[in-house]
């Protein structure tokens, strides 16, 4: 989730941004008309998780003070213990999330996450089109258990880009062209994707597969995510980098000095570390152990736990290194209150009477004719949205329910609309956080970025509601 932090930067609440989350808390709260099937508390928390989603797309404050406000509120207007408020905090996925950022943390600080990029670009970048590919599977292979997107691709894959761009003589303005304009959009659009695969590839896809799984009964799990996205995803990062190659094909198409400069970079980290043979242990063990869950039964919030803490005892990780990891404690404040908030409200019956409320005024449309036209709308919706989070937490659970109460296989949507989110976000330079990173080095316009956006939009879109679909009729998810 972007973070502004322009009330962190002023120095307190920027009234400005505050107005619109304000009128949401109080036009919900006093003076719209509250549903007789709805209690007087849980249209109150309506109201305060309206004004959140509403502040977490504005940011009068940081996300996590915004949602701290909202846990408060909760206690004193929403009907909840104090107990009930800060329940959250002690979610699994909260902590799962929070151990994969350590561990992601020891990747990054040992080089190691380095040394994958590097490696994949040294094999397969000989070419400008190779170069994207082997960009793309190391951020696919780092999703597994790296969950900050900006982290991951932000931190590892952007410096390797703008690397060989510059290797090349490609700069921002008159020679963009030649090889950073299509690198920037090809790798940003494919780091969408491997969002999308997994449910560690961006720090709120726990939170969607949470939602289904406490809401609407359907489980989902890191490898029940991964079986889902492997096979749809894996086609949209073949045909990604293709198409925006064939919108504005980069001059230079042969890039052997980009696997050179890959090899010099290895070369000078040297052989692989005690340190870095550590955090690969664990790296795999953790992923091994989440991929086995079924024959073990141990929870992979308990398995990532144990790899956080094997770094911890075996010196890679130090305790400040865990206090330092500020992304990991921001999400840590809004993640469990805006799971509590939600829970909340389906328990008081508000995402259930907001299912009938929309199923009747589609009268007779079944459930495959109101799929069809959910879709594209859940999807498009993200221009408006600066981030996947605040996406997920607006239109995710209503969006299940009103298809759910149209008989709509749960799996099927649980799975569309949670990838679906991830896809979006490259529709535009500001859909998640690594988005202003790419857009930032100046190589492409915007309209060159929103054309790019759109057009692999179409390609997501076909691939996943065809291929995807497809094969989670395979797997039995519908």
């Amino acid at each position: 989730m972007p973070e502004r932090a322009y009330g962190e930067a002023q120095g307190g609440l920027q009234w400005w941004r505050a107005a619109i989350p304000l009128a949401l808390l109080v036009g919900i709260g006093w003076i719209v008309p509250r549903p007789a099937t709805i209690t007087a508390e849980g249209w109150r928390l309506l109201a305060i998780f309206a004004a959140a989603v509403a502040g977490l797309l504005l940011q009068p404050l940081p996300g996590g003070a915004v949602v701290l406000v909202a846990v408060t509120l909760s206690t004193l207007w929403g009907g909840l213990t104090l107990e009930q408020a800060l329940s959250g905090y002690a979610n699994e996925s909260v902590w799962l999330v929070m151990a994969a950022f350590f561990v992601s943390r020891a990747l990054i600080k040992t080089g190691l996450a380095r040394r994958i990029a590097l490696g994949f670009v040294r094999w397969f970048g000989r070419t400008s089109l190779g170069v994207c590919y082997a960009l793309s599977l190391s951020d696919m292979v780092l999703a597994s258990i790296i969950p900050s997107n900006a982290a991951r691709s932000g931190g590892v894959i952007l410096p390797i880009v703008r690397s060989v761009a510059e290797l090349y003589g490609s700069q921002p303005g008159a020679t963009a062209g030649l090889l950073g304009s299509f690198l920037m959009t090809a790798v940003y659009q494919s780091i969408c994707v491997t969002a999308a695969m997994y449910m560690t590839g961006q720090a709120s896809n726990p939170m969607a597969a949470q939602i289904a799984t406490e809401s609407f009964g359907y489980r989902v799990d890191w490898v029940s995510w991964f079986l889902a996205g492997i096979v749809p995803g894996l086609c949209s990062l073949v045909l990604v980098p293709i198409v925006v190659y064939r919108i504005r094909p980069p001059e230079i198409r042969r890039t052997p000095e980009a696997a050179a400069f890959a090899s010099r970079e290895l070369e000078a980290m040297g052989p692989i570390r005690r340190r870095e043979w550590l955090v690969l242990a664990v790296f795999l063990g953790v992923c091994g152990a989440w991929m086995t869950t079924r024959w073990h039964h141990m929870d992979i919030t308990v398995t990532a736990l144990l790899g956080a803490c094997a770094l911890l005892v075996s010196g890679v990780l130090s305790w400040e290194d865990v206090k330092n990891e500020r992304a990991a404690w921001d999400i840590f404040i809004w993640y469990g209150g805006l799971l509590m908030l939600g829970k909340a409200l389906n328990a008081a019956g508000v995402t259930t009477a907001f299912a009938k409320a929309v199923g009747s005024a589609f009268g007779g449309a079944g459930w495959v004719t109101l799929l069809a036209i959910a879709l594209p709308v859940y999807f498009y919706a993200h221009y408006a949205y600066a981030s996947i989070t605040a996406h997920i937490l607006a239109m995710y659970s209503p969006f299940l329910a009103v298809l759910a109460a149209q008989g709509a296989p749960l799996g099927l949507v649980v799975y569309a609309f949670a990838c679906f989110t991830n896809l979006a976000a490259g529709l535009t330079h500001y859909g998640t956080t690594p988005a202003p990173m790419y857009f930032a080095h100046g190589y492409a316009s915007l309209g060159h970025w929103w054309k790019v956006g759109a057009i692999v939009s179409l390609v997501n879109l076909a691939v996943w509601s065809t291929v995807g679909f497809w094969w989670w009729k395979l797997l039995g998810i519908w």
